[in-house]
């Protein structure tokens, strides 16, 4: 495990410089999600006039995310219209995730709109958007990133460890489930669940589960966080690669709007993400898979942390590694390095 550190003799300086290399960070490649942290590039400045395309799945908590994609802009001056499409993760409501061919199934009918130029912008949950590049489409930014945790929910118990032994805790993620085998071996029976977050409640609600495990940021953004009975915080509970991070998707040659959404890019989210997406692109690991990640920056914003971890399918066995890098550099880099450190393991 390689953990760098900062001398404290230096630290306001490195905060200093930081800030010039974060906001140079600004400019982008747009052929994939490396940013060009020696690049530079003048204020832009919002286009009239012109609306603006948003692609999105039509469940409530996309919609949420692409009204929320349309505030930011219309409070810059754009005009923003909302493209609802349907995806095959949408349709198919009665397998599990990973029978059904995980990879993109709630993103590539979106990127397929954005590659016929029927939408301008794919909004995108970025944990649910693949790692592997898409000729064409560019991550173009990363608002800042809501809650990266992982929620309890309960009616019986206050907290996961609290569930009596036999309790059903429904899940439709890997790394949720394998963090739960960990961590309880065969006290809980964790079950697969489908649908979306209100589906999902209500099943808890008729009796179907005894507990659940969703990602904060969601029930959040729905205005159902008072659902919540605990926390799984870091880092005993990993989130998922991007967890409560929005992606804004764009065709690689649409500067003008590349231009517009660097108006709401941040730039230390956008690092962290970006660090965590290359992590599991090295590990060739899909949505799906169980691997978990967290990159974080320190409270000067000088240094990124990555924190990643992969797991047996039976969550018997678990690896981890920690790495940190300064973040002036390429946050990719992070990434590959923690992949490689843990295939290894």
């Amino acid at each position: 495990m390689v953990i760098a550190s900062i001398s404290s003799l230096v630290e306001e300086k490195t905060c200093r410089q930081t800030a010039i290399n974060l906001a140079r960070a600004q400019f982008y490649d747009c052929g994939s999600d490396v940013l060009l942290y020696n690049g530079t590039m003048s204020t832009p400045t919002a286009p009239s006039n012109t609306t603006i395309r948003l692609g999105t799945r039509g469940s409530a908590l996309a919609r949420w995310q692409a009204n929320w994609t349309a505030e930011q802009l219309h409070a810059q001056g754009i005009v923003t219209e909302t493209i609802v499409i349907q995806t095959s993760g949408d349709v198919v409501q009665n397998e599990a995730i990973v029978n059904i061919g995980a990879q993109g199934v709630f993103t590539k009918e979106i990127q397929h709109a954005l590659l016929e130029n029927k939408i301008d912008i794919a909004v995108h949950s970025l944990k649910d958007l693949p790692t592997e590049y898409v000729a064409g489409l560019s991550l173009a930014a990363v608002p800042k990133r809501e809650s990266y945790r992982d929620a309890f929910v309960s009616h019986i118990a206050e907290r996961i460890e609290d569930l009596p032994p036999g309790s059903r805790i429904g899940t439709g993620s890997l790394r949720r489930k394998t963090q739960v085998l960990h961590h309880f071996g065969d006290r809980y029976r964790v079950e697969d669940i489908r649908g979306n977050v209100e589906t999902r409640l209500r099943k808890l609600q008729q009796g179907d589960y005894d507990a659940l495990i969703l990602a904060e940021a969601g029930l959040n953004r729905l205005g159902l966080a008072d659902s919540i009975r605990s926390l799984l915080e870091p880092p005993f509970f990993l989130p998922a690669i991007g967890q409560g991070a929005l992606g804004w998707e764009i065709r690689t040659e649409d500067r003008r709007t590349a231009e517009v959404l660097q108006l709401l890019n941040d730039a230390q989210t956008f690092a962290a993400v970006l660090a965590e997406r290359a992590m599991l692109r090295e590990m060739r690991g899909g949505c799906s898979a169980p691997i978990a990640a967290l990159a974080q920056p320190d409270d000067c914003g000088s240094v990124l942390t990555l924190h990643g971890r992969v797991l047996s399918v039976d969550g018997m066995q678990m690896f981890e590694s920690i790495q940190s890098a300064p973040l002036s550099e390429n946050p990719e880099h992070l990434g590959i390095n923690v992949a490689r450190e843990l295939l290894l393991t």
